[in-house]
């Protein structure tokens, strides 16, 4: 598909389009969608957008003040191939219609504030984001949650505990043990074509594809595709879950993002490749140095280090995202950088002596997040880095889980949950409000509803409390 709008009315045209779905993405990271007919997108659509109620969107406009327009980005256009009819899909940032100004409280919207902040300093005028989004495919989820009854059950064909179930055909005991799910080859590894499937269609979608594999946990995957600049970046993590969801649906299964649903098993995260550019050349290397990294690099890493505890609210944004992030384990919660240790929060790949190459890796994140919101969130607790030269420390290559206590102690480590991450955001925001990127009507709104879910927890027993204390 084309990279204009002209390109995108000219296939719709010559392809015979109907409909349109106009895509975008919520505060939470949910992708909402409204299809027209084809002659309602002219070009002025891609100037002055199409307009829609937005009151009914959590987080965003009240009733009196709905009216909002989504703007389609015609780079974004592909056919929807889980549609029985020919539909164009096509990704939007909301414009409110009486200003003809992005609004601010659209994570695509927020993005490009930041990219043009980013432009404005000076220090770099690209930024390229490699994530990696991993989730669990399940056969059977069910859960329930009322004011006497509290549960939940998610089951797959591979899963250990199902060693001695009754299954039709007779069970033929190809399961994979806890924590033996990288690399196994079928038929332990039931899910190879779903993966291919999934790969290959977001890859005619215009994502960028390498790989796809199982990952360490039961019934745990990751597909993987190459980095691309911040909002592009965003947008394919975007359509790699909805082809994801999708491609499970149509095998009769089910995915989720959820970072943690298996106890006492890996939990999915989402690493986030990360690096600055300018002029068309990049700022993360010098040869010599820890892990060949220049100074702005180092910066950018004691950027990321210092506000983590804060953009924590924002790349681990639920109450279940810290049941992984659990000290002791092989979770990334400290806040230090090392070329080997997994369990640093960031890591710098080995990358060869390529400059181009040359990148860290935030590993503590997950993929509920909002991709828009997460990257542009890092990105500018790594401009501030830079702008203040903040010394990062050495790079930490001891083993984590080997060091004495009183050693281990010293170091800072992430919130422990998610009420821990919104007190250090209403603590710690100031960067995020530079050049107006984030707002503090949109920092305030944001830990308003997070705070609603903390507090949503907290108020319910939970079922292992039973096991603990029922008898107590």
């Amino acid at each position: 598909m084309g990279k204009t709008a002209q390109d995108v009315l000219n296939a719709i045209k010559n392809e015979g389009i109907e409909l349109i779905d106009l895509k975008f993405t919520d505060l939470h990271g949910k992708w909402q969608h409204l299809t027209v007919c084809a002659d309602l997108v002219d070009e002025d659509a891609f100037r002055d957008g199409l307009a829609f109620d937005g009151s009914s969107i959590r987080g965003w406009k009240a009733i009196n003040k709905s009216d909002m327009s989504m703007v389609p980005d015609p780079s974004t256009a592909w056919v929807d191939p889980f549609y029985r009819h020919k539909t164009l899909s096509m990704i939007c940032s909301i414009q409110d219609p009486r200003t003809g100004k992005p609004y601010d409280r659209c994570p695509r919207a927020l993005a490009q504030k930041a990219l043009n902040y980013m432009a404005s300093t000076g220090l770099a005028d690209t930024a390229f984001f490699g994530p990696e989004p991993e989730f669990f495919i399940f056969d059977d989820v069910r859960y329930e949650s009322a004011n006497g009854s509290s549960s939940y059950s998610v089951d797959s064909i591979e899963a250990p505990w199902n060693t001695n179930r009754v299954e039709e055909g007779g069970n033929l005991a190809n399961k994979i043990q806890l924590k033996e799910g990288y690399f196994p080859v079928s038929p332990n590894d039931t899910s190879q074509d779903i993966r291919s499937e999934m790969l290959l269609t977001m890859g005619s979608l215009g994502v960028p594809i390498e790989k796809q594999h199982h990952e360490v946990a039961t019934a745990q995957h990751e597909l993987g595709m190459k980095f691309a600049e911040l909002i592009q970046a965003a947008d394919n993590v975007m359509t790699y879950k909805y082809v994801v969801r999708n491609v499970a649906k149509k095998y009769g299964k089910t995915a989720t993002f959820m970072p943690k649903p298996i106890f006492a098993d890996n939990g999915s995260g989402m690493h986030v490749h990360q690096s600055l550019w300018k002029a068309g050349q990049p700022l993360f290397f010098a040869p010599g140095t820890y892990a060949d990294l220049s100074d702005t690099a180092r910066w950018y890493i004691g950027g990321i280090l210092k506000h983590a505890p804060s953009f924590l609210a924002f790349t681990n944004p639920t109450t279940n995202s810290y049941k992984r992030l659990v000290p002791g384990f092989e979770a990334p919660v400290n806040l230090v950088y090392s070329e080997g240790n997994r369990s640093a929060a960031v890591r710098i790949p080995l990358t060869g002596p390529s400059p181009k190459a040359k990148r860290l890796e935030f590993r503590s994140g997950d993929a509920l997040a909002n991709p828009y919101l997460a990257f542009s969130a890092m990105m500018m607790a790594g401009l501030d880095g830079i702008k203040n030269q903040l010394d990062p420390g050495d790079g930490l290559d001891k083993d984590l889980f080997e060091m004495p206590a009183e050693e281990l102690a010293k170091i800072d480590t992430v919130p422990a949950s998610l009420n821990g991450a919104l007190e250090a955001l209403h603590a710690d925001h100031h960067y995020l409000l530079e050049g107006g990127v984030f707002t503090q009507d949109f920092i305030d709104n944001w830990i308003d509803i997070k705070y609603e879910e903390v507090q949503q927890l907290r108020q319910r027993p939970h079922p292992h409390e039973f096991t603990m204390y029922y008898d107590a």
